[in-house]
């Protein structure tokens, strides 16, 4: 029995009141600061009120970029890392979804044990994998270029083990019904499977691509040109800046804008997100 008392609500609103608070005070405070000039931050005092700097700030970031970080505009920086996220998500769901399709609905030899040598691979840290992945990239000519910063990163055994359980919930009358009408593998595929894990895709594409969106370690390896500098690594060179003091103003305005693309991704995809995680039947 759930006891409806007037004190335990008041007390549950207010540490959730205080959680937003942690949460959401920093984000104010990079806001703010993107509208102040660079002298509000000589003082060592960070300003709680907006300031009128705004659209310079912004403006100069976007298409100047700061001369003194070695960084291009930050919309460069911006592109960049929507195009590998996008490339990172897209291209980690399709390998996965088609990986377990197979594992699942064909008969072959040494499948489980396919399935198992993928599923290791999560025990491995990031850091045991990195440098042959990167000297794989470096041997097949991919330093400094789109490919490089996105296609070692689109195998997930993660999404593989997902999309395997999900289809070992399909029921098996589907798959005989398909085979009856004369479906084949493919058909059967794209006109049940896909529809089906429309929401548990869409799960997965919110938390890819913001996995993609905040690599920092692996664009830092295999990129030297500033042409595909991602905004993570922007950042980074903005805040440390060689002979100078940093445009702190202009790199909460760069923190500010780097923030947009992932927010927006999960307002847009909100309910297929959520329904997509709690979801158990089909």
């Amino acid at each position: 029995m759930v006891e409806n008392k007037r004190w335990l609500d008041v007390l549950a609103h207010a540490v959730l009141l205080l959680g937003l608070l942690v949460v959401a005070f920093p984000v104010y405070i990079a806001v703010i600061a993107s509208t102040h000039a660079s002298g509000d931050f000589l003082s060592g005092m960070i300003p709680l009120l907006p300031s009128t700097h705004a659209f310079e700030n912004y403006k100069a970031i976007l298409f100047s970029g700061i001369d003194n970080s070695g960084t291009p505009p930050i919309s460069l920086m911006l592109f960049n890392s929507l195009l590998m996220a996008l490339i990172v998500a897209i291209g980690k769901i399709a390998i996965s979804i088609t990986s377990a399709f197979a594992i699942v609905y064909f008969r072959f030899r040494f499948r489980m044990l396919a399935f198992w040598l993928i599923f290791v691979t999560l025990m491995l840290p990031v850091e045991v994998r990195i440098m042959p992945t990167y000297k794989v990239v470096a041997d097949l000519g991919m330093l400094n270029s789109y490919a490089g910063l996105s296609l070692p990163l689109i195998a997930s055994a993660t999404a593989t083990f997902l999309f395997r359980q999900v289809f070992l919930t399909m029921p098996d009358e589907l798959t005989e019904a398909a085979r009856i009408d004369g479906a084949g593998p493919m058909k059967f595929f794209k006109d049940m499977l896909l529809p089906l894990s429309r929401t548990n895709m869409a799960a997965l594409f919110v938390i890819l691509f913001i996995f993609g969106w905040n690599q920092y370690l692996w664009p830092l390896l295999v990129t030297t040109d500033e042409r595909f500098y991602t905004i993570v690594m922007g950042i980074k060179r903005m805040s440390d800046a060689v002979d100078a003091e940093p445009r702190w103003h202009l790199v909460m305005a760069s923190v500010t804008l780097a923030m947009l693309p992932p927010v927006l991704v999960v307002i847009f995809m909100q309910k297929l997100f959520v329904k997509g995680l709690v979801e158990t039947e089909k």
